[in-house]
């Protein structure tokens, strides 16, 4: 019986791609205060110093990451006496955007009626300070406690053990293919894609649903809850 639907957070439940951008620009603006040299700096090359980042390094934790990435983008203009500084405008700013979806609240609170709701990410999107605060019966996140990014097993462990039921009655709903469906079906999850611009899905991969918004979630996972019902229903002995 499925009884625990956990979301992923950025880009599922967190538009957030508004709120790095305004982050970065907080810092470029800062940079160019600084320094006239930071005129010739631009948003394109603080983001691929970000892509270089994380091709590099992964699995390190994504403040760490952002660090790296921020490192570099200052050292380009000589101002890395000014890092830990611009490091907090970005975070500042970053958080200060960060906002959920406009069908976020709404499908978690009519969830929240008849599921278990959890919330599950490899970044540093705390609920608490992206308006997501008590929405969740539980919170996993990637590095506490050296719990190590999705898609490692471990991670989705966490997550089973933190819902208090087998995996095979979780839901995992997301916006990546290898994090949220992939690696859920392989640890005994079920995957729910959530594609909200459209990307074709990767040849081998079949997640449990797919959906667009999750406005229709609810029902969704009505559906599937059915399903599991019938196939228990089949598996049983006749007597």
């Amino acid at each position: 019986m499925l009884s625990t639907v956990v979301f992923d957070a950025d880009e599922t439940l967190l538009d957030l791609r508004p709120a790095m951008t305004g982050g970065l620009l907080a810092v470029l603006n800062e940079m160019r205060r600084l320094t006239p040299a930071a005129a010739k700096v631009s948003l394109a090359d603080l983001e691929t110093d970000w892509a270089v980042a994380f091709a590099a390094n992964p699995a390190i934790p994504t403040p760490e990451l952002r660090r790296v990435a921020l490192s570099r983008s200052v050292s380009r203009v000589g101002l890395d006496a000014h890092l830990d500084d611009l490091l907090a405008r970005y975070f500042a700013r970053r958080f200060a955007l960060t906002r959920p979806f406009p069908d976020a609240l709404p499908a978690l609170a009519e969830l929240a009626e008849t599921w278990a709701v959890g919330y599950a990410t490899n970044g540093n999107s705390r609920a608490e300070r992206c308006g997501l605060t008590g929405r969740f019966a539980f919170e996993v996140y990637a590095h506490d406690n050296g719990l190590p990014k999705k898609p490692a097993p471990e991670f989705y462990a966490a997550v089973v053990q933190a819902a208090g039921v087998p995996a095979e009655q979780v839901v995992y709903v997301g916006d990546s293919i290898a994090h949220d469906v992939v690696g859920p079906q392989a640890a005994g999850l079920r995957g729910v894609w959530l594609n909200r611009d459209g990307r074709t899905c990767p040849p081998g991969v079949r997640p449990d649903a797919e959906l667009s918004t999750l406005t229709d979630l609810p029902a969704v996972l009505a559906a599937l809850a059915d399903e599991e019902d019938l196939r228990a229903q089949s598996e049983r002995p006749l007597v």
